[in-house]
């Protein structure tokens, strides 16, 4: 039986029949069911409030009391820490111990369908950034202290590595911490900038320079942020993502008890660029929908939109502009596949090593890929591209978050520059591991 086809670029290519070698039934029941709870409690209702800068904060409790808070987390998921907190499966259709990375992939994919960041940011980035480092790092006494609040959504948290003075060059950090004479407390200054979901956030994972320069100085700290003395929480308004909770802090002499201190002091570089990658992975997967968004409305406008006594789609200049850009999205989408794939194959740390500098690329080349996606659609829609209201409000919007996808987690030119070097560093490493030993026979 013939199934009705979506526009074309609307959805992946294994959403429209076609066969891959990657999704398992498990996989495509994920899809069904967290496409059906998003299409019933978010994505009709994302447009509204990103015009209104705020997702009301039942959407979040609702979005905790259904686990679907959990999905953002990097796979394989904490199966013990979780069933202690009584959360066995997501939405009924996985067990928390099958969940792998191409089911994370599917979330944060569905969780961007409606083409705007700042919705969904407000949910998920303090618990896919935030928690992690803790989960991986932390000691139990602080695990037990901060993770049941947050994974039940009882609190909220997010990450703190930028300031004003340093966003790519994490190493210069210069909010600093340092002990109280007794030991048992860091007296926290500095400030911390470009900081989602800090609004509202109970703790934050901070970077914070607990010794001398250079990275060897850092060290990632949980510091309490909503009502605690000495931090000042105010918005910030940047291109696009409105809804997310951009935030300024502030932090003048904030004690926080060196229990909260993540791992050991003088491994926070470490930490936190183990910590970029499920980072940058996620912001790659959620931009390549992004990019889709734009794409697909383009090409829905041209099949109505009449102009010169024919449709846009009958102009073979668009045809020309639609083709280009669908050639980057499928592909860029392929890698996705690819790479999440791997994920599912590889160790962590090992993935860290191998994959590090390629996640750094895709990151990078999904902000590409949604530059040249949404300046089409804008072109396309023409008049209507850069109107607020109206027929071409969501490219409008998508267009104006396209540095929020280049420069975020990353900035562009660092990505590139980081790939490579990271490429070339293993290659070395593989290359002075093969070679003899000087002065050793060939037999």
């Amino acid at each position: 039986m013939l199934l009705k086809k979506p526009i074309p670029f609307a959805e992946p290519p294994y959403l429209n029949g076609l066969p891959s070698p990657y999704y398992s039934p498990s996989h495509l029941k994920w899809q069904k069911v967290c496409r059906a709870f998003l299409d019933e409690h978010f994505t009709p209702y994302t447009l509204d409030w990103e015009r209104a800068e705020n997702v009301p904060p039942n959407v979040f409790q609702m979005f905790a009391s259904a686990n679907m808070l959990v999905p953002c987390l990097p796979a394989p998921l904490p199966v013990d820490r979780l069933k202690s907190l009584g959360i066995h499966d997501i939405l009924g259709a996985v067990k928390v111990e099958d969940w792998d990375y191409i089911h994370t992939a599917i979330y944060s994919d569905e969780m961007m369908r409606s083409g705007l960041f700042g919705p969904s940011a407000s949910l998920t980035t303090g618990m896919a950034f935030g928690v992690p480092p803790i989960l991986k790092f932390g000691n139990k006494e602080l695990q037990d202290h901060i993770l049941p609040d947050i994974l039940l959504g009882r609190k909220r948290m997010c990450i703190a590595i930028t300031e004003p003075e340093a966003g790519s060059d994490v190493a210069n950090l210069q909010t600093t911490a340092e002990k109280t004479k007794d030991g048992k407390h860091y007296i926290v200054n500095g400030t911390k900038k470009w900081i989602t979901n800090g609004l509202w956030a109970s703790y934050a994972t901070m970077a914070v320079r607990t010794s001398g320069p250079g990275p060897a100085g850092l060290s990632l700290l949980v510091v309490p942020l909503l009502g605690h003395p000495g931090v000042k929480l105010r918005p910030l308004e940047v291109a696009g993502h409105a809804s997310s909770g951009t935030t300024y802090i502030t932090l003048e002499d904030v004690r926080v008890p060196t229990s909260n201190l993540i791992g050991q002091e003088g491994m926070g570089m470490k930490y936190i660029m183990t910590n970029f990658n499920h980072e940058r992975l996620s912001i790659a997967i959620g931009v390549t929908r992004q990019a889709r968004v734009a794409l697909f409305s383009a090409v829905q406008y041209c099949l109505k939109r009449e102009a010169f006594g024919k449709f846009l789609i009958d102009q073979p200049v668009v045809r020309h502009r639609l083709a280009k850009c669908g050639a980057m999205l499928e592909s860029q989408w392929a890698w996705i596949e690819q790479f999440v794939y791997q994920m599912t194959k590889l160790k962590k740390e090992d993935a860290d090593v191998e994959l590090g500098g390629l996640t750094a690329l895709a990151k990078a080349q999904a902000g590409i890929v949604l530059d040249e996606c949404a300046r089409c659609a804008v072109l396309l829609f023409g008049g209507n591209g850069f109107t607020r209201t109206g027929q071409g409000e969501i490219v409008e919007k998508i267009y104006r978050e396209v540095p929020g996808a280049r420069v975020p987690g990353g900035s562009e030119d660092v990505m590139l520059d980081l790939a490579i070097r990271q490429l070339v560093k293993n290659y070395e490493s593989n290359t002075r591991a093969l070679e003899r030993p000087k002065g050793t026979s060939k037999l």
